[in-house]
């Protein structure tokens, strides 16, 4: 267990330091999801009164785009660079090799929500500081993370693979998205846990099926 925990970790790294020297992935992402939301903030105006109503949906689908995007290249690089054949030829166990993808893909994505949430509410003047989203966007991310590693893998070997993972991808984040939604609603509303914690409930559940449901897909799908 040990051993898979560093195998993981060691891919953690080795996908750290080279985001580190480009930057691509994460600065792309985080503007392009602060740009979903200026275009929804000038196309609907939302008044004060409907703000409450618009605003966790307007950052969800901007999270869950630039997410996408993101996901997009986890394996994609590894592929076009021809390091995904040695990866995948290296003595490690298939669970190790998403667990590491898996847990770079959420890491990345919470420093993208960094960035991304400070200027939701700047824009649609929002509270900046609620400690009650905090557990909402870790564990809807971490579905998102572990169901994105999984098609971004199947959809690396595709010509049409830009096009590929949304297709895979969107529909079964459908659960994980209504939950963070809702709950997120809730929390810019101000309500006590108690309204909310069916949503977080789901949340944990879909992301307990989908963390082992995609480590135990992931060995086939890589395979293909």
């Amino acid at each position: 267990m040990m051993a898979t925990l560093g195998q993981a970790g060691a891919i953690v790294w080795k996908d750290a330091v080279a985001e580190l020297r480009t930057r691509d992935i994460v600065l792309s992402v985080a503007v392009f999801a602060i740009l979903v939301i200026v275009v929804f903030n000038f196309a609907f105006q939302p008044g004060p009164q409907g703000i409450g109503a618009v605003a966790p949906g307007a950052l969800w689908v901007a999270v869950i785009f630039a997410g996408t995007l993101g996901m997009n290249r986890a394996f994609v690089l590894e592929k076009e660079r021809g390091t995904l054949a040695g990866l995948l030829l290296c003595p490690l166990p298939r669970e190790a090799i998403f667990a590491g993808k898996m847990t770079a893909s959420f890491l990345f994505m919470l420093v993208v929500e960094a960035a991304v949430v400070p200027a939701f509410g700047i824009l649609l003047d929002l509270p900046l500081f609620l400690p009650g989203l905090v557990p909402i966007l870790l564990l809807a991310t971490l579905g998102f993370a572990a169901a994105g590693t999984l098609f971004s893998a199947v959809a690396a070997g595709s010509r049409s693979r830009e096009l590929m993972l949304p297709v895979l991808l969107l529909p079964v984040l459908v659960p994980v998205l209504l939950s963070a939604v809702g709950a997120s609603a809730a929390v810019f509303a101000g309500k006590p846990f108690a309204e909310y914690r069916t949503w977080v409930q789901v949340l944990i559940g879909f992301d307990v099926v989908y963390v082992v449901l995609s480590a135990w897909v992931f060995e086939y799908a890589v395979q293909e």
